[in-house]
């Protein structure tokens, strides 16, 4: 049996995992631990507690925020479902502190690296799934990010990207943005992938399960990086 450090077990019990959890001990190994150790690593946890956190925030946007559409509601949930976001609530959390890294990894600063936390906090939220189930994982997940919710939701962006980007555009004197959008899938479930460029020079991408979200979240991307244009 592996013995987590005392912080790790504060954690653990505070997330509501049961005590000595081989879940959450798998979901704060890293592969480069795993691989040190023989031991399995986080990634198909994060993979789970991925789906984990998209459905958690898209649930609260519909219950909580009805003033967001298809198009805002993606953009907000594509601004607290990021890795700079996780990885952020996870430092809060404290998992710099629990994570367990390889020796070189651990040289590096792996623990403050911005990937190796959001997905350690995914990962986190799939064990908490398989071993609470799906009523406590979503909640969790909600209850964890919902300052950042509020935040993105609250933001004239949210609504407002691409008129946002436009007068940025035509204040520089490069017209307005141009959006190329292609679609794949099948008719009744599409993807689409939107392509923002202004002044001729690629500045946005991004898909959506409509065309408006996709633009919507080009167009946020576009602005972020404006400064690069």
């Amino acid at each position: 049996m592996v013995t987590l450090t005392s912080v790790a077990e504060s954690l653990s019990e505070r997330l509501g995992f049961a005590p000595d959890s081989p879940l959450f001990t798998r979901a704060v190994t890293h592969s480069s631990y795993a691989g040190e150790h023989g031991e399995e690593s986080n990634e198909r946890l994060e993979f789970l507690g991925d789906a984990v956190v998209n459905l958690a925030i898209a649930n609260a946007i519909l219950r909580d925020y009805p003033e967001l559409n298809e198009g805002s509601g993606s953009l907000a949930r594509s601004r607290v479902v990021n890795e700079q976001s996780l990885a952020a609530v996870a430092h809060d959390l404290g998992l710099p502190d629990v994570v367990r890294l390889g020796k070189g990894e651990m040289k590096s600063g792996g623990s403050q690296r911005p990937s190796l936390l959001a997905d350690a906090l995914e990962a986190v939220l799939g064990a908490l799934y398989l071993e609470r189930g799906p009523d406590v994982a979503i909640r969790t997940a909600q209850e964890l990010l919902a300052p950042l919710l509020a935040e993105a939701a609250a933001s004239p962006l949210a609504s407002d990207a691409k008129s946002q980007l436009r007068q940025w555009a035509e204040a520089q004197g490069f017209g307005a943005p141009h959006y190329e959008v292609t679609s794949s899938g099948p008719d009744h479930d599409p993807l689409f992938f939107v392509r923002v460029t202004v002044d001729h020079a690629v500045v946005g991408e991004a898909t959506g399960r409509s065309k408006k979200a996709a633009e919507i979240a080009a167009a946020l991307a576009a602005w972020e990086g404006r400064r690069n244009a």
